[in-house]
């Protein structure tokens, strides 16, 4: 499930102050010219001036507004002639036969440059909705002894995918999960998401130790900003601001047959676990940096930690977008309390539910991106050679 929101109030502000007031030019040019013919400053040449009214209504306004535009500057025409009584003169008829001409030019033109942009916006969104497919694609909903559902919303407007990540697999060694979250925004952050996920996907298959799966991507990562590093022109070394500014908080799980998943978390908010209408946050029991941060660690790189976790149980992986989402008041969206609220939901109508709570919340306006697993422990099958002997 993927749904994007709006952008916080204030996003891009300035340059919406700017593109209104670059609508409002022609109209005010026109008014301009209606002042100066109905005052005694007429003798001043206008003409041109509302000529001129189409072709820049078609920069920033579009086919309707150049119409928009020409509209009124033929009224103001009709108006100003009529008052200095200039029906009789060649200059009336020049002026309008030369803004018919513009106006016809500048529709089209407007109409065609309006054409390409939309066939380039589709074509991005086609790009993007690619990329997301690859990147983030939706969990199975059968993984081994679990049933998963995974949810993605981003803040941006607009936006497909960004600095947010997550994904499930069911491998020989059990079904394996990540969710995690890039520091920053933008490209770079897509690029980092990209790499962890990459490195995820491939280790979870031949690594028995999900240590070394989380090692794996921290690795990868820390390559990467080698690479990029050098590719910007510096000597394939990342200073320490480098580093701080592309790190990943991720959580990464593994659910085996047994009743019990193991937990790594590197630096990200815990999983919540839902057991008997109690919800649980699976704290660490040794706080390890987030990924790309390694030189930090003292000691051994970490391990696992076990949590029961039986038929019937409910696992939450997420980012933080969930719980710092606030209201007009500050406060944060309590997710534990929804979570135990919801929890006779089936997996898709609980995410459902928490995804128009979040709206209800923000009033619509997330702050940060948000992404979900959610996992539910099934009963224990009984195949034929178990079969009970009555």
């Amino acid at each position: 499930m993927r749904a994007p929101l709006r952008s916080p109030p204030g996003a891009g502000g300035h340059h919406q102050v700017l593109f209104a007031l670059a609508e409002c030019v022609p109209f005010a040019i026109a008014l301009l010219v209606l002042l100066v013919e109905l005052t005694p400053a007429h003798f001043v040449y206008t003409g041109p001036l509302l000529v001129a009214t189409p072709a820049l209504a078609a920069v920033t306004m579009g086919p309707k507004g150049t119409l928009a535009a020409a509209g009124v500057a033929v009224v103001v025409s009709v108006i100003t002639a009529s008052h200095n009584r200039a029906w009789g003169g060649q200059q009336v008829y020049t002026n309008l036969l030369a803004l018919f001409l513009v106006t016809v030019a500048s529709f089209m033109t407007s109409r065609a440059a309006r054409t390409r942009r939309e066939n380039e916006l589709n074509q991005v969104r086609r790009i993007a909705t690619a990329a997301q497919d690859v990147l983030l694609r939706p969990v199975p909903a059968r993984l081994g002894p679990v049933r998963a559902a995974s949810m993605y919303l981003a803040a941006e407007s607009g936006a497909q995918i960004g600095g947010d990540l997550y994904d499930a697999v069911q491998t020989r060694y059990g079904v394996r999960m990540i969710v995690g979250d890039v520091r920053g925004k933008g490209l770079p952050a897509v690029r980092a998401a990209a790499v962890v996920l990459g490195a995820f996907r491939e280790a979870v298959h031949y690594e028995d130790d999900l240590v070394e799966v989380v090692n794996h991507c921290g690795e990868a990562l820390r390559r990467d900003a080698v690479v990029a590093g050098a590719g910007a022109g510096g000597a394939g070394a990342v200073g320490d601001v480098d580093r701080l500014e592309g790190f990943v908080t991720a959580v990464v799980a593994q659910i085996p047959d047994s009743h019990d998943v193991e937990v790594i978390n590197r630096g990200h908010p815990p999983p919540l676990l839902l057991r008997n209408g109690t919800v649980r946050s699976l704290m660490p029991t040794a706080p390890l940096p987030p990924l790309g941060l390694e030189e930090f660690i003292s000691g051994p790189p970490g391990r696992t930690d076990s949590y029961p976790f039986g038929p019937g149980d409910r696992l939450l992986l997420h980012t933080d977008g969930v719980i710092e989402a606030r209201d007009q008041e500050k406060t944060f969206f309590d997710l534990p309390e929804a979570m135990a609220a919801m929890r006779g939901h089936t997996r898709q109508a609980f995410l459902e539910g928490l995804r128009q709570a979040l709206l209800r919340h923000t009033q619509g306006f997330l702050a940060d991106d948000v992404a979900i697993i959610l996992v539910d422990r099934l009963e224990d099958e009984v195949t034929p050679a178990q079969g009970v002997i009555g």
